[in-house]
Formats: C-alpha cells, structure tokens, sequence
C-alpha cells in the first residue's frame, strides 16, 4: 500500500475519490515496464544499486509522486536478505571487544587486521567473511532475494487500486447496502469483514439484504494505525463479492468530513483475487486444531450460516454441538470496544437468542477503556483462545435451560 505522502486524491463538494491514472496509456504502461526491468535486473545485488538506478530513473519529472508510488508498490513486492554467513550482531559484538582489547587501533601499523584476524578465529570464519559481513544488516547492503512477478498493466492497476485504498486511512465509518442475493455470496462478504478484524453492525435479513457500518480508524482510540492498514487490505476483498453500494465518510485533515462513493459495478478499480475468495484466519485454525485433540463432549464443526435476528445477522466462525444435539455457536471478534460487544448482546437480547458465545482479544480492543465483566456469553482472552475455557463456559451456559 502506499504511504499518506504518496496519496492523491480529488474534491468537488462534499465528495471525494482517488486520483487514478489510465491504465491503458502506452506511457504509463512503458513507465511500468521499465521500473520491473530495473528491479529485475538487480535481483542478487545490493539494495543500495538498486535503490540508485531507480533514483536516476525518477530524475526530476513532472510525475514524481506517481513514479515513487509505483515504486513503493514494486519493492513491497520484493524480498531482501542480509549475505552474511554470521548474525551481523555477533560479528559487530565480537570485533569491537577484540578490537577494544588491542586499543588503541592505529592505522598503518597491522593493527586493524590483527583484530579482524582474531576476531574470525574466535567466530570461526575467514578474515574476509568478517569485513563482509559487519554491516551486511543495514538496508543498503541488504541484497533483492526476489520480487513477486507481475505485469505493468498489473502494476498500473495496483496502483489506482493503492490510491483508492490510501482514503481510507481517514476513514470515520464505511457504510454498505448489500442487495439480495445468493447465502455464498452474503458469506463471502461477510466473512472478507471478519477476516479483517473490522468492527461493524449489520441490519437487515436475508430477503430484503442487509445494511453493514464499517467503524472507521479515525473513530478509534487506540491501535488506530494498525486497525486503518486492516480497513485499506479490506478493499481488494470488498472488489471481490457481489452486489453491493459503499459510502465511506473520509475526514480531511483541515478539519470537515467528505463522502467516498463506490458499487461493484465500477469498473476502474480491480481486485487482485481472482474468483470467489475463501478467508483463512491462523489464530482460528489453533483453535480448531487444539479443540480436536481433546473434544470432550462437544465436537466443533466450521460454521457456514448467517443468523438471522430479526433487524440483524449473526455469522458465527463455529457450532459446537453436544452428543445430544444442542448447539451453540461461538464467534472469535476482530477489533472490538466494550460498547460494540454490549450493543452485540442487546441485540442477541432483543432477538431472543441465547445458544452463542462470542470470545475477544484483549490485543485487539481498540478502546483505552478497561474490558468490564460482560457476563457469561462473553470470554475476553489474552493472546489465544483456550478451548478449556470455552468448554467451562459451554456447561455453565447448559446448565441453565433457559440460557440455552
């Protein structure tokens, strides 16, 4: 993505949008192609090469923003790594002891290779691995391992895609209509706002669509930057479902808000997924894969349903279901504040549901706000969810036949 500095954008009234290029403009196409030639090219050499070709590409152009932007997105495609036989660290620790022991070290009279010489014998490598390999951790000595290969038609679409992304850094809340469509393709959007961690409130049923706010970084209080990254990586998956209108409230930095309109009828800006898109989370395929070890007397099966509340929907991650048939559904939060998961279980309330459990990371509260006792549907963890105490909480949900 691109940094703020890069960003461009457009105003007339209260609306706003990104600056996109044209991607079917032989010269910017041309100016694509070459920047991946250069980058190609220095694959195996040295990140301060690199770095210097493409300074003397950019030169002092009219289209320096766009030139810097396209860059920025072709080196987060690149990988580096540091050549050096020994931890950087460890050469530099050991050399300056040595070197301290010998001081002072005076230029001219062998002083300077002794040290070096005692230092590779005590790290067990050759004099010219030290002098190599003492800096070979600074970024400039870093050396292109790889770059994740692409088109410059590919790149150009990255690009306006980055724009796009780039607004929503200031986003203040992101507002959806979904219309009516298939349970896959309710699903697969549902489930992109999840795998983003994105707080957000859904009205509606299944019949008549849904209404879906989005809590923008800029109405956060804590973890404001990382939660603005997460809302910009939503917007590719967003490209990717079907049947939707979005308004996104963008707040300007000279004070006043403009709105950012967009459907999946648009044609400008391009996904980078192909297809339909399946979310994976890491932190809840531990927690599945720790539930089968030792199941007890609930199995755990991946859950696949919206739930309709009557004036909202639930989507749960799983349905834990007992020997004798009772359900209940637990849904792990992304981002979340007290008052979100207390309007959570109003609605739960005001539905009459109570076969659910939701369950909150403490790293991922984006509130200063102490996380209260928010009663017995609801497990506040740490770092990862353990499945004991999910288990300790089914049965207390169990015990009480009108809970459950």
């Amino acid at each position: 993505m691109l940094t703020a500095d890069l960003a461009m954008s457009w105003q007339r009234g209260s609306r706003t949008g990104p600056r996109l290029i044209d991607t079917r403009d032989p010269r910017r196409g041309q100016v694509a192609a070459d920047l991946i030639e250069i980058v190609r090219r220095h694959c195996g050499r040295r990140r301060a090469e690199l770095d210097a070709a493409l300074e003397e590409y950019v030169g002092t152009g009219t289209d320096y923003r766009i030139l810097r932007g396209l860059i920025k997105l072709l080196l987060d495609r690149c990988a580096f790594e540091t050549p050096a036989v020994i931890d950087p660290a460890e050469i530099r620790r050991v050399l300056f002891l040595t070197a301290r022991q010998q001081h002072p070290v005076i230029p001219g009279t062998g002083a300077r290779a002794e040290v070096i010489a005692r230092a590779a014998d005590e790290l067990n490598c050759r004099p010219e691995d030290v002098i190599a390999g003492v800096y070979a951790d600074l970024t400039e000595n870093q050396k292109l391992a790889s770059i994740e290969e692409l088109t410059a038609e590919e790149l150009l679409h990255r690009y306006n895609l980055a724009q796009a992304q780039a607004l929503l850094y200031r986003c203040v809340s992101l507002r959806l209509w979904v219309e009516p469509q298939d349970p896959a393709g309710y699903r697969q959007l549902f489930e992109a706002i999840k795998a983003y961690r994105l707080i957000h409130t859904i009205e509606g049923d299944a019949a008549a669509g849904y209404k879906v706010r989005l809590d923008g970084p800029v109405s956060m209080f804590h973890r404001t930057q990382k939660y603005g990254i997460q809302m910009a990586a939503f917007l590719p998956a967003l490209l990717a479902c079907r049947a939707w209108r979005m308004r996104a409230e963008i707040a300007q930095k000279t004070g006043g808000n403009l709105y950012y309109e967009l459907d999946s009828g648009q044609d400008k800006l391009r996904s980078y997924y192909a297809g339909e898109v399946s979310f994976e989370s890491e932190g809840l395929e531990r927690f599945a894969a720790a539930w089968t070890r030792d199941p007890g007397a609930w199995t755990l099966h991946e859950s696949r349903e919206v739930i309709d509340l009557g004036h909202s929907a639930f989507i749960p991650d799983f349905v834990l279901r007992r020997e004798d048939g009772e359900d209940v559904y637990l849904e792990v939060l992304g981002f979340w504040t007290p008052r979100y998961v207390r309007d959570r279980l109003a609605e739960f309330a005001r539905a009459g549901f109570k076969r659910f459990l939701l369950a909150a990371s403490d790293e991922l509260r984006a509130s200063r706000e102490a996380a209260p006792d928010l009663g017995q549907h609801v497990i506040v963890f740490k770092t990862a969810l353990d499945p004991e105490r999910v288990r300790e909480r089914l049965e207390a949900l169990s015990g009480d036949s009108q809970q459950v």
